[in-house]
């Protein structure tokens, strides 16, 4: 008897239970991700996060020398905060791998080969700025938290020749013409854009790995350049979020509302003087108490560089601070310069010097210079392409012109060691320069064999440790 009344509990209980989860669904909350939302979100997310204080502002755009600071200088002097690095990591996995693995699954339950082609081009991208920041990474078990809670680092070469395998897959699926997809606010649901983006996204890989494995490079510019001008971005295309008013805005602009600690750094103020670069008056502002373009030295102890004035150094311009100003994911002017150093290399036909040439004046008119400003330029002897010295050319002048796309700029600069840049002032690295950025401390307690593998196999877990693809 004892034994059927406790079945009926249970019984009873369970159907408590089973009414209970019905009468406590909200009517208004769906229960299925919107592959919409989820990809607008998900641009969102991860271009402020590209773009935002931890990843750029306190650290790549530093490093690389566009931005000093004024004010609380330890970022500058190579003094990195472990919460800065932790938001990145996290924020990169948790809101970019996670989200774009969902969408390409629902592309492939909605059977809509567009949406998952796209959501593999983001999750790509992404993945491209972490190992650029950080060498080996969880790649190939990322995304998976319910196989893999502890994800195994796979190494840097792994890593963007399994992006060059997955980019080709995703060009190929690309349906233009069919398969419309929305929620699309980097590029308005255009599957062509969509494919140029993420062909340039493989050159830009290709270069990476060009001083380790040329005969794979070349055959990346081979295929893509195979399916003609069409396959690339035409000329002055520029793949870009653009932001708009709070709660929507530039994650600078919305640090430059309560914030006024970060100038425009001297190293590269003195190199646009130097050259006559009609871009100064762009990148950086006038002071208020002076009529000079000021730039601040980079590393300054707080008491040194505070002494300097906010009102007498230049920040950076308003196309880059300003609430609604866009974030730069790829351009045809990265796009000329790519193919102008493959030309070089003999990775792919084409002059370097007309294509370096094209590249220069695509970033005049990306910010509103004609080009006839830019072939006076052009004809200097300090701008001049050098086929003797092709990195020097191309390393100074792509850095020039990736001004505001901090970690692109910070990786390139590691791989063409140009411009020669000097160390932070009182820099606490002993002299040398940052080379990447260190793990996040979460990853030493939550993933720590994997982690300990890691560093074993790449070097120690420190700013100054080269990675795989910076070879010289």
């Amino acid at each position: 008897m004892k034994k059927i009344f406790l079945l009926l509990a249970i019984v009873l209980l369970a159907s408590c239970r089973k009414e209970l989860e019905r009468i406590n669904k909200n009517p208004n909350e769906p229960t299925t991700v919107q592959p919409d939302y989820l990809l607008s979100n998900g641009i969102k997310a991860n271009v402020d996060t590209y773009w935002g204080p931890d990843a750029a502002m306190d650290g790549s755009l530093l490093y690389v020398q566009y931005w000093s600071k004024i004010q609380y200088t330890d970022a500058d002097r190579y003094i990195a905060g472990a919460a800065g690095t932790q938001t990145v990591w996290s924020n990169f996995y948790a809101q970019g791998i996670e989200d774009f693995t969902t969408l390409a699954q629902l592309g492939d339950s909605l059977h809509n080969p567009n949406y998952k082609a796209v959501a593999i081009i983001m999750r790509s991208w992404i993945f491209q700025q972490l190992t650029d920041l950080y060498g080996d990474i969880p790649y190939k078990q990322a995304g998976q938290i319910a196989s893999y809670l502890t994800p195994v680092y796979d190494s840097q070469k792994d890593v963007y020749t399994g992006l060059l395998t997955e980019l080709k897959g995703a060009v190929a699926t690309l349906t233009p013409g069919s398969n419309n997809i929305d929620g699309d606010i980097l590029l308005g649901g255009d599957i062509t854009r969509w494919r140029q983006f993420a062909n340039g996204l493989r050159l830009r890989i290709a270069l990476r790995i060009a001083d380790r494995d040329n005969a794979t490079a070349k055959a990346v510019f081979d295929e893509v350049t195979a399916a003609g001008t069409a396959a690339l971005l035409p000329k002055d295309a520029v793949v870009k979020l653009n932001y708009l008013a709070s709660p929507n805005q530039n994650p600078v602009g919305r640090n430059r509302e309560t914030r006024n600690d970060y100038r425009i750094s001297k190293s590269i103020v003195d190199k646009l003087k130097a050259l006559n670069d009609p871009r100064l008056s762009i990148y950086a502002t006038v002071p208020k108490d002076t009529n000079v373009i000021i730039g601040v030295t980079n590393g300054l102890p707080s008491d040194s560089a505070a002494r300097l004035g906010f009102s007498k150094t230049s920040d950076a311009g308003a196309v880059f601070t300003a609430t609604t100003a866009p974030a730069v994911l790829f351009s045809y002017t990265e796009q000329q310069f790519i193919l102008a150093e493959a030309a070089q290399r003999g990775l792919t036909a084409g002059t370097a010097a007309t294509l370096y040439n094209q590249a220069v004046t695509a970033s005049f008119v990306q910010y509103g210079l004609a080009e006839n400003v830019a072939l006076a330029y052009l004809a200097q002897p300090g701008v001049l392409y050098d086929a003797v010295n092709f990195k020097k050319s191309i390393g100074e002048q792509k850095w020039l012109a990736l001004f505001g796309q901090g970690i692109e700029a910070f990786t390139e600069w590691r791989r063409l060691d140009y411009p020669q840049l000097t160390p932070a002032y009182a820099g606490a690295l002993g002299g040398k320069m940052p080379l990447r950025f260190k793990y996040p401390s979460s990853e030493q307690s939550l993933n720590g064999a994997n982690y300990k593998a890691a560093v074993a196999r790449q070097g120690a877990d420190l700013l100054t440790t080269k990675l795989w693809f910076d070879v010289y």
